[in-house]
């Protein structure tokens, strides 16, 4: 039976993510596959490459560079996140991402975009982390109106959560039968309509695909919890969310805040840490 972890996006909220990653690394917990969407890609990468701690610490490291993410790179760029400074330089000389050991972990990667031209979401893996490798990444996590569509393969994306927050169904069609899903919005949350649609409609009128896309994403996403709900009562999956809304925007770069988030992962984690076991040991 092949196990998979499923990780949804959420900004600077995925630091809460990267709490609960980084403490089923320390105890050498393993899956057969993971599948991100925008931050849970952006950190998750870390779990195949095993590098314990780098999300937190690159994310602090660089919260006030200028060149990193911000007003200015938004300004400079057409991107929030600086392309070249954040998805190249800083993976290959500022705080190094390990790609030999993401290269020979057989542990699959998946990543989730969303195709500008349809709206549908396009799912990709990535065994490689090169520079293209880096690239998918970003177009998993490039966040519409503050984002420019990243071009892969002759095609456009943006931000995967826009067509596919919580990619758990694609996983099980993947032949991953049990599942780890880690939420970055508390039990009892429900997604509404944004209130940023006048705003798509004027900036992304462009892409009428992803206008569309966002005016039901709610539908989507809540149509998603309801499908976890069944498969958490079937003991198909285990899910992982903070008990509380986290206290940070989903571009905040408030160091105090991030650390509180990150520990809370790192608390929910431990707290639940024989039952993650016990879930991944257990035969269905």
């Amino acid at each position: 039976m092949r196990k998979g972890l499923v990780l949804e996006g959420g900004g600077m909220r995925g630091l809460f993510t990267a709490g609960v990653l980084d403490v089923m690394m320390e105890q050498g917990i393993c899956f057969d596959g993971i599948v991100g969407v925008s931050a849970g890609a952006l950190f998750g990468c870390n779990y195949k490459s095993h590098q314990i701690g780098r999300a937190l610490r690159y994310n602090i490291r660089f919260k006030d560079d200028p060149q990193y993410m911000g007003l200015r790179a938004l300004l400079k760029t057409g991107n929030i996140v600086a392309p070249e400074y954040a998805y190249h330089v800083v993976p290959n000389t500022l705080d190094v991402f390990d790609r030999e050991t993401f290269k020979k972990n057989p542990t699959e990667f998946h990543v989730v975009c969303t195709d500008v031209m349809t709206g549908e979401p396009l799912y990709h893996r990535i065994d490689v982390m090169d520079d293209e490798g880096f690239e998918w990444l970003r177009a998993s996590g490039s966040m519409p109106l503050v984002s420019q569509p990243v071009l892969r393969d002759g095609r456009l994306y943006l931000d995967g959560g826009i067509s596919d927050s919580i990619p758990l169904r694609y996983f099980q069609e993947q032949g991953f039968e049990r599942n780890i899903v880690i939420l970055t919005q508390p039990k009892g949350f429900y997604k509404k309509q944004t209130k940023l649609m006048p705003l798509f409609h004027l900036f992304m009128r462009r892409y009428p695909a992803i206008v569309k896309a966002m005016s039901r994403r709610h539908l989507m996403y809540n149509d998603e919890l309801s499908y976890l709900e069944d498969q958490e009562q079937k003991g198909n999956i285990l899910l992982i969310y903070p008990q509380d809304t986290l206290p940070i925007g989903r571009t905040e770069q408030n160091e105090r805040k991030m650390r509180h988030v990150y520990a809370m992962g790192r608390t929910m984690a431990e707290g639940m840490l024989k039952e993650i076991q016990d879930f991944l040991s257990a035969d269905k």
